[in-house]
């Protein structure tokens, strides 16, 4: 599994007015519905009901909010930057600002937690974290995740 096959260039995007949680979870419904055509209300009401749960702000400003949503086939994710940091309840206290939301079929079993785990390993790299905060163009962005891949795996 590889970020460029789960990660479509128009899943990228820099929101600059994201004030809570609660708004970037909007964002990241209306990000999916255009890149993957989900439905945004269902995709938001599934990334809420799992926040319910747990929160999934993982530390070092990085957020791994995750659904799964009856209307996809395979695992797909959404990028967000985010301008200014907002609280976010992560594990570490930090305010968040690199969100990599993943969403999953029902039934996605095993392919679910890969996802997620090669997000995780991705965006824990400092170096790979520097890069995307340095930029705001969402081509480059999605350039430096699918990369980043690339050079862990050499």
């Amino acid at each position: 599994m590889q970020i460029s096959g789960i990660l479509k260039p128009e899943a990228v995007k820099v929101v600059t007015s994201a004030s809570s949680k609660k708004r970037l979870l909007h964002d990241l419904g209306d990000l999916a519905h255009a890149a993957y055509g989900v439905s945004a209300p269902a995709t938001v009401e599934a990334l809420i009901e799992r926040e319910t749960l747990g929160p999934t702000g993982v530390g070092h400003g990085v957020a791994l909010p995750h659904a799964r949503l009856d209307e996809i086939d395979s695992v797909c994710g959404a990028f967000i930057v985010l301008e200014k940091p907002i609280d976010y309840s992560a594990v570490d206290r930090q305010p968040v600002d690199l969100v990599f939301a993943l969403f999953a079929p029902q039934n996605a079993g095993v392919e679910h937690l890969k996802a997620l785990a090669l997000v995780s390993r991705t965006l824990r790299e400092s170096s790979v974290c520097a890069k995307l905060r340095a930029n705001r163009d969402p081509e480059t962005l999605h350039t430096i995740l699918t990369e980043a891949q690339a050079a862990q795996a050499a």
